[in-house]
């Protein structure tokens, strides 16, 4: 049986186990999903009997099981409405306010959505009924939960099927290097033809309203769009590494990333006095120290942090340290933090220290690896480079010129 059919098969397989999992578990969420919702609307139902109970107590009514079932719904969504479509109560909602006003405003928006939708109890307080309350409620989150599981189960499975035949078809690493550059190449010239044409046109806005101020704003994103764009177009190309300051790359991604991340994040450089030199594609290289940074800022979370960028001499090599104040890597990943599809974000492709290993110490003969991490206290990454000489890089520099 030759290779190609032997793939073909595989394929075949991996695609019908993928559908029946995918199937299996959309019908069993989906019978799941409507038990849950049958028992949440049953004890909605109590629940709002029990506020009804508790609106027309008198002294000799027994508050204890009235109160008890209320406080029981602790997972439910809930917003009470008056006969004037007020809030009178609210309990178990994910508002982002700054105050009760605010939040009472976010509940009364909730509740007026939900009794549009019908997703109310109505509940009489007198014998004429002129006197009401709209019980309105939501879904809990373990059932939203609940009906999104087997599409994101989908999701894995299929990712699962591109990932082994992904395998399968590039079990070699000149293979591997093939898809990886042409990939590179055509995401660069899928970029190159839309950048241009967005230059083009900030140009001509340019020309017609010289005076706003959200144009440059607007040149600088194309301009980023086309470094990107370059970027790609480098990977699988032998650079052409010329003689560079450090100091200058690491302050050009530390002025980008200012301006892109959260003021909670502090970002500070060490350097030494003199200028280290290096050969370096200076436009690569940044991307390696963005994506150390990126990862640093994600590692903190959302509480901010700190980010420190040394660069010194060690004998006859530059380095560069990027240390962060984060979360920390824990020693049994340290050695898989460069292997291609290891991640630990949620929705991360390990990929980016995959390359920028390879961007090091493929395109610019260093290294770089785990100086050192603790968890919740941070980790430093260290690259180092060959170092050249001053004098031959200033005359090369000034042949240049």
């Amino acid at each position: 049986m030759q290779w190609t059919d032997r793939i073909r098969q595989v394929k075949i397989f991996l695609v019908l186990a993928a559908m029946a999992i995918a199937v299996g578990s959309l019908l069993v969420s989906h019978f799941l999903t409507k038990d849950l919702k049958v028992q949440e609307q049953h004890k909605m139902e109590v629940w709002a009997e029990a506020m009804r109970t508790l609106n027309q107590a008198d002294e000799n009514t027994d508050l204890n099981l009235v109160l008890k079932v209320l406080n029981d719904n602790n997972y439910i969504p809930v917003v009470v409405l008056n006969d004037t479509g007020e809030v009178t109560d609210f309990r178990n909602l994910s508002l982002k306010a700054e105050n009760y006003d605010d939040s009472l405003r976010q509940a009364a928006m909730l509740g007026r959505r939900l009794l549009a939708e019908h997703r109310n109890i109505r509940i009489a307080l007198d014998e004429q009924k002129s006197d009401y309350i709209d019980v309105c409620y939501d879904e809990s989150l373990m059932l939203k939960r609940l009906s999104v599981y087997p599409f994101v189960q989908l999701g894995v499975v299929l990712i699962f099927v591109v990932v082994a035949i992904f395998a399968l078809l590039t079990s070699k690493k000149a293979e591997q290097n093939k898809v990886w550059v042409g990939l590179s190449k055509e995401t660069a010239h899928q970029l190159g033809t839309p950048t241009s044409s967005l230059m083009a046109w900030v140009e001509i806005l340019k020309e017609s309203y010289p005076d706003d101020e959200l144009i440059p704003e607007m040149d600088k994103d194309v301009k980023r769009l086309q470094l990107i764009a370059d970027r790609f177009s480098k990977i699988g190309s032998e650079p052409e590494p010329v003689p560079t300051s450090l100091q200058d790359v690491v302050e050009h991604v530390v002025d980008y990333m200012n301006r892109r991340t959260s003021r909670r994040v502090i970002i500070s450089t060490s350097f030494p006095q003199h200028r280290v030199m290096v050969n370096l594609n200076a436009s690569l290289f940044e991307w390696v120290i963005e994506n150390l940074c990126k990862n640093a800022v994600d590692a903190m979370g959302g509480g901010g942090g700190t980010i420190k960028l040394r660069v010194c001499e060690r004998g006859d090599k530059a380095a560069i340290e990027v240390s962060d104040t984060g979360r920390g890597i824990r020693k049994k990943d340290m050695r898989n933090v460069f292997r291609p599809g290891f991640t630990t974000k949620r929705r991360g492709w390990g990929l980016g220290l995959s390359l920028a290993k390879r961007i090091v110490e493929e395109y610019h003969d260093g290294r770089i690896w785990v100086k050192n991490s603790e968890l919740g206290h941070g980790t430093t990454f260290c690259i180092e480079l060959p170092l050249i000489d001053t004098k031959e890089s200033a005359g090369a520099m000034a042949y240049e010129g």
